[in-house]
């Protein structure tokens, strides 16, 4: 049998690849959908101050997150529907479909990077904290070790806590369960994003925590924080990670930040970096960024 020459083979072959890059390139209709129905549906937090707020008025969540989602559903021409999402129900919402997005304060991990895609451009740099009794005597992530640390479930700062610093992990629903386990003596910290820890100390109903402190100077392995998607949906990945640049770029982002009370020193020297077309990618060198934390803190001790 005689085999055809490559010659002949050649042009079918470039005519099927270019089908498939087609196809692949036309595969994303995520955006298309969401314009069909007129509705965005996203994946926030609950009530998780400064990231989710009641509205007394109307019982509905906003807030920080609230807005940004909000800003992505004006972009779109459609309206914005929230879903509250915890740490053990997110991913499958969002791979399930009952979510579009997840704007709930999802820092990029490995693990996460394997199963789920992203902007690649944070809205945010954040680490955890460890809130403590005052009277523990914690006052180093190296003082949790043999002790219990509490955290949400699928939290990734449970493999540091063990791993680096000895602590025994205990995975509770969310952050609410937590505290209540560390009011009630079962953990010796509760363990989570810094800025929900300071609200907890700061905001409303502070005053039943006048018996307990961020335990620890640092934040444990801050993190970009990014907007989560499918994987596949180049065109929305696309969609979104603009919308994050233009955030950063005309202060939106530092508004909302300082109008809901999200720590907002990172954010401020990123809208910075902005003006000059300047942007983070995530996943980005921790390693450098880890040493450009500890040649920055002799300036600001100086200060």
């Amino acid at each position: 049998m005689r085999l055809p020459s490559l010659s002949r083979t050649a042009p079918l072959l470039a005519l099927l690849l270019t089908t498939l890059a087609c196809h692949s390139a036309q595969a994303d209709t995520t955006l298309d959908k969401i314009k069909q129905r007129g509705k965005l549906s996203v994946g926030v937090d609950g009530v998780s101050p400064p990231f989710g707020v009641m509205d007394p008025a109307t019982g509905k969540t906003g807030g920080y997150q609230f807005e940004l989602a909000a800003d992505l559903a004006r972009r779109l021409g459609v309206t914005l529907e929230t879903v509250s999402v915890t740490a053990s129900t997110r991913v499958q919402f969002l791979q399930t479909g009952k979510v579009d997005l997840l704007v709930a304060n999802i820092q990029w991990t490995r693990e996460r990077n394997d199963t789920l895609a992203f902007a690649p451009t944070p809205y945010d740099l954040i680490g955890g904290g460890a809130l403590v009794a005052k009277s523990s005597g914690i006052k180093r992530w190296e003082d949790l070790r043999g002790k219990v640390a509490c955290v949400s479930q699928g939290s990734n700062y449970a493999k540091p806590l063990a791993e680096s610093y000895g602590a025994v992990v205990k995975g509770l629903r969310g952050i609410p369960e937590s505290l209540l386990a560390l009011k009630g003596g079962t953990c010796a910290a509760s363990v989570h994003v810094y800025p929900v820890l300071y609200n907890t100390l700061h905001g409303d109903g502070s005053e039943q925590w006048k018996d307990f402190a961020l335990g620890t100077q640092d934040q444990l392995i801050p993190s970009p924080t990014v907007v989560w998607m499918r994987k596949g949906e180049s065109d929305t990945q696309a969609f979104v990670d603009q919308a994050i640049q233009d955030w950063h770029r005309s202060g939106f982002l530092l508004k909302q930040a300082r109008k809901w009370g999200v720590p907002d020193q990172w954010i401020a020297s990123r809208h910075d970096l902005a003006l000059k077309g300047k942007f983070d990618r995530a996943p980005f060198d921790f390693e450098v960024y880890k040493s450009a934390q500890q040649e920055a803190a002799p300036k600001v001790a100086r200060q």
